[in-house]
């Protein structure tokens, strides 16, 4: 059995409420095939697992009301490994040999960048977990991206240190999703009044960064961003004795990721979107519903998981039965209202989330508690 097939049989009995004859009953004919890759094993995996999780229950979900037009849609999910070479290869086998018509993920940004060049040339649609990052996705017009612009997760890292005034910023980030928001940091510090006065960065899945955490400490900093996917910072900085406030980036807010920063994720504030202990209102529904299914709770990247595939399932069924590839990617411009956000995604940035979205919460005994910041509109 392929590893897709594992996972699907995995997602399919860990749902509940939506029984196989209430799918077989509402939806008829053949199946819509949509690729996804994910993360779900090495360095990414604290994003692609749950990434994985929320499409799984769209797809449940989507079906049980009558898939697309009266057909269903089959979810053909990848993992990647977190490596870009697979990212591509398995991007390459599901658009020309499984034929499937439109593509989900990657989960981390180099995987992106490299499918972008397959689907590009190709004008294929895909929606990717990643927020827009190197200029030359910029030019890729059926690539939309279901989180924020890195520029974005810069500004949301800068209003908070200047909520608490804080302008010496040391900062640990990591040579990928890291390394494209630092760029954006570097651009916007001046306007913020914030000097850098310690920038380290380490490896993608680095096991250690005590020498890159003691250079920073040593800067004295007011805050320290950590900019990463990987717990592995957060540790260092505990051990460390830091006792700066840490604000770090979306990309360690999922609980695979939390779960494993044991006591070095006591206080560290999150810019985000999904707090799954107390949800915003349009979130509510989803929130439970992801609760009754897998008995834990939702964050950011479930949420991307699910509002990726409505998405792509509203332009499929927008574009129409026999549309073209370019169809679906012009039937995806526009906005949308999601569970992670508002969007619109005909802006530049392929995404449309306002900065003033951001939520702030902060981490008390491995658990997220909202905080009264939030940027003005």
């Amino acid at each position: 059995m392929s590893l897709s097939s594992i996972m699907r049989l995995a997602g399919a009995t860990a749902l509940v409420g939506v029984s196989a004859f209430a799918v077989q009953a509402q939806t008829s004919g053949e199946p819509i095939k949509i690729g996804a890759i994910v993360s779900a094993t090495g360095a990414g995996a604290g994003l692609g697992i749950p990434e994985r999780n929320g499409m799984l229950l769209a797809e449940k979900t989507i079906n049980a009301k009558g898939g697309i037009n009266g057909r269903p849609i089959k979810l053909i999910v990848e993992d990647d490994a977190s490596n870009p070479d697979t990212a591509l290869s398995k991007a390459n086998d599901l658009l020309f040999s499984q034929k499937v018509v439109a593509l989900i993920g990657p989960s981390l940004t180099a995987s992106t960048v490299a499918i972008g060049g397959v689907t590009h040339a190709n004008k294929f649609p895909q929606i990717a977990f990643t927020g827009i990052g190197p200029a030359v996705e910029k030019e890729r017009k059926c690539l939309a991206h279901i989180l924020p612009p890195q520029k974005l997760n810069a500004q949301a890292l800068l209003e908070y240190a200047k909520s608490i005034k804080a302008t010496k910023i040391g900062v640990l980030h990591d040579a990928g999703y890291g390394n494209v928001v630092m760029a954006e940091i570097r651009l916007l510090a001046e306007s913020y009044g914030v000097k850098l006065v310690a920038v380290e960065k380490f490896e993608v899945g680095a096991t250690d960064t005590t020498t890159q955490a003691a250079k920073v400490k040593a800067a004295q900093p007011d805050a320290v961003f950590i900019i990463a996917t990987s717990a592995t910072p957060f540790r260092n900085v505990k051990q460390l004795q830091m006792t700066q406030p840490v604000v770090a980036a979306i990309g360690s807010s999922s609980y695979e990721y939390v779960n494993a920063m044991g006591p070095g994720a006591d206080n560290v504030v999150i810019p985000e979107f999904v707090v799954g202990e107390d949800p915003l209102p349009h979130q509510k529904a989803f929130v439970d519903l992801y609760k009754q299914t897998y008995n834990s709770t939702p964050k950011n990247f479930e949420a991307a998981g699910w509002d990726a595939v409505h998405v792509m399932a509203q332009a499929i069924g927008k574009a129409g039965p026999n549309a073209t590839p370019q169809a679906i990617c012009d039937a995806m411009r526009g906005p949308y209202s999601g569970v992670l956000a508002n969007f619109n995604f005909s802006a530049d940035d392929m995404t449309g989330i306002p900065l003033s979205s951001f939520v702030f919460s902060k981490l008390v005994n491995g658990k997220y508690t909202r905080t009264p910041f939030r940027i003005a509109q």
